[in-house]
């Protein structure tokens, strides 16, 4: 039996019920599968209803301001993919008039589209023969032949992609595709494959050989940066604070956050007071103190935060303009979303 009748064998008898595989509508599509870089499907489902709901067309999308899709987005993470979204998003409504590009060379055109998206949602929504090429995709392929070469390799990418694209059902490409993410993500998982129930254990390598865990192989990461973050949480006696929206290309791009001292180690409060930016800010009396006793470590995927939140309160501020009931509607990173879930309910 070929590799994709078996796989496809598996995946109608073991798929998952998810609202996304009950429509070729290329907008929730592509909507699902831009949710899903990066992110679980546990995690990711009830952000594709509330997009979804929230925004039915590409119009609804594109009429948004960036603000209230960054809001939406708060809790994923990677926020330049809801940026991308937002942008693409006006492009199809404005310049294609709504029409969603249907070929694998116009749909990876789009901004924030790569060649496995572009493959997922060609060979779903328009049978175009694409082969899609996630991790999970790596995982299988490389367990099932015994691949040794690095996954994240540029030899590594276009072996697989050749690899992957050789085998994919040239009749039902959607299902296909389908099909392998769904058996990497459920059946050659990660940790803990179940490999005693697996349809190709009579052929797979790394299962005979006992090389399962060794598979699929991967350079060494970049070395992780670490940056130090105090925010300065203002507190004036008529209840208002500060928050501003961060600029440039780094993290969090148009998300908003308290008064920012960074540091290129922990610092105490005293350095933190004599330092140019409280000084700024905080001509008069002001009492501070520590909120985090403990040093919160928020892990991305090449930098460790290090960070404390200092309590400021002080009669008043000119830039203080922000009513703490209100301070809920802006887009803020989860850093700042988990303490403030904290925080508010005890002020």
């Amino acid at each position: 039996m070929k590799f994709y009748n078996k796989l496809i064998y598996w995946y109608l008898k073991n798929k998952r019920t998810l609202p996304w595989r009950e429509t070729q509508n290329p907008y929730f599509i592509w909507l699902s599968e831009i949710m899903l870089q990066q992110t679980r499907v546990a995690q990711g489902l009830s952000y594709y209803l509330k997009f979804t709901t929230t925004f039915p067309t590409v119009f609804d999308l594109a009429k948004a301001d960036e603000s209230t899709v960054l809001k939406m987005w708060q809790g994923l993470g990677y926020y330049s993919r809801a940026r991308n979204l937002h942008y693409s998003a006006k492009y199809i409504a404005n310049e294609l008039n709504g029409v969603f590009p249907s070929t694998y060379k116009e749909i990876i055109k789009l901004k924030g589209v790569g060649d496995y998206t572009a493959s997922a949602i060609a060979s779903i929504c328009f049978n175009e023969p694409t082969a899609v090429v996630d991790g999970n995709v790596y995982r299988v392929l490389s367990r099932y032949f015994g691949i040794y070469t690095a996954i994240n390799s540029t030899e590594g990418i276009k072996e697989f992609k050749t690899l992957a694209q050789s085998l994919i059902d040239k009749n039902q490409p959607g299902t296909y595709n389908q099909a392998i993410m769904d058996f990497g993500a459920t059946q050659c998982k990660p940790q803990n494959p179940l490999c005693e129930s697996c349809p190709f254990n009579d052929s797979c390598v790394a299962f005979e050989k006992n090389l399962v865990k060794e598979l699929p192989v991967k350079e060494k990461k970049i070395k992780v940066r670490k940056r130090y973050f105090n925010y300065l949480v203002i507190k004036t006696e008529d209840q208002k604070t500060i928050l501003s929206e961060r600029k440039g290309k780094g993290i969090w791009q148009g998300l908003y956050q308290f008064p920012l001292i960074e540091s290129d180690k922990s610092i105490n409060q005293k350095e933190i007071i004599n330092s140019e930016k409280f000084i700024d800010l905080f001509p008069d009396e002001t009492t501070i103190s520590l909120y985090n006793k403990k040093e919160i470590i928020h892990k991305l995927s090449h930098q460790h935060l290090h960070t404390s939140f200092w309590i400021v309160e002080t009669k008043s501020l000119k830039k203080a303009d922000i009513p703490w009931n209100n301070i809920k509607q802006f887009p803020v990173p989860v850093l700042v979303a988990n303490f403030l879930e904290e925080f508010q309910p005890k002020n």
